[in-house]
Parts: structure tokens; sequence; C-alpha cells
């Protein structure tokens, strides 16, 4: 099933979270990735962006239970649109006088940094899109990772669409008026 994103507004009150995630789980939904914050604008409104799996059926049911939630201000599903996505992972690598070195040039070739040394670890950072994420991961395991730390996603759409996306969001917002 393919993965969806999704970015939901609420009321910055006590409880919104658990009411969101209850809201999945009571339906049988999965969410794969989670991430919520303040809005450092307005400290009234959190932004929580999640992602799911399901069909277009599943995601409508998604975003329809979302919306009838109290605290919800504005429900966003980034299907069709593009969007600048990032993860971030911290991870602890096992170091010797072997290893040091391949270790900073993979970091180096990711952009990542250096955000601690120890004498037999090293933890590094490195922000990316989730296949970028993965990629990190895989080519820092044979040294020796000892723990890996991984945010949820965080998305909004980019500032310009393509014209063809344009189009398909257009398409599909005429087939929603006419139901």
């Amino acid at each position: 099933m393919p993965s969806h994103t999704i970015s939901v507004l609420v009321e910055n009150e006590f409880g919104v979270l658990a009411r969101v995630a209850g809201l999945f789980s009571s339906r049988g939904f999965n969410i794969e990735s989670l991430t919520v914050n303040e809005d450092p604008l307005d400290p009234t409104v959190s932004r929580i962006v999640l992602v799911t799996s399901g069909d277009d059926q599943i995601l409508e049911q998604i975003n329809k239970q979302l919306n009838k939630l109290i605290p919800v201000i504005k429900v966003t599903d980034f299907q069709g649109v593009e969007t600048v996505d990032r993860e971030m992972v911290v991870v602890r690598v096992a170091v010797d006088e072997r290893t040091r070195s391949e270790l900073d040039s993979i970091v180096s070739a990711f952009r990542g940094h250096v955000i601690d040394i120890g004498q037999r670890s090293v933890t590094v950072e490195m922000t990316g899109d989730a296949d970028k994420v993965k990629a990190f991961i895989a080519l820092l395991k044979p040294l020796g990772v000892k723990e890996v730390v991984r945010s949820g996603k965080v998305a909004m759409a980019r500032a310009v669409q393509s014209r063809k996306n344009h189009r398909a969001r257009a398409g599909r917002e005429e087939e929603e008026v006419a139901r």
C-alpha cells in the first residue's frame, strides 16, 4: 500500500495527540512516522506530521475522521503535492584507528556532522529524505553501529508546484465537488 504524508494543524491543548493517535488505533490504521511540535509563530497551535499507509478510500476516511475532531484546525493531505521533506538520524558508531577515517568519509559524503566523540565511539547526525537516511545507516552498519535514533518525517508543500501536479490535483478537486 502506498504511504501518505498528512499535516494536521491542531489547537495546542492537553490530549490532542492522544485523540489523533486514538483515532488511528481504533480504526486499525497504522502510523508509520509521527512528529509533533508547537508552532514557533503561534504557541496556541501545534503541527502534527504523520505518515500512514492505505489506498485512496482509507486515506479519504482518515481525512474525514481527522476533520471531525474538535481541536483540529486544518488537515493537509500531501498526496499529489510536491513536498520538501526531511528526517534526522543520530547514530553512535564504534570506532578505532582503522575505522575512524572511513567514518569521517561517509559522514562528509552525506553532509552529516560529528556531534559527540568518545574513546570508543563517535556520534554523528545527518538530515535528509527517508532514502538518504536509510543509505547512511546501511553504510555505517559494517563499522559497528551501537545505537540509532531516527526522527519522524517533517514535510511541507513546495513553494512552486509543477504544472503536471497542479492539473492532477485540480482534476481530483473537480471530482470531489461533483460528488
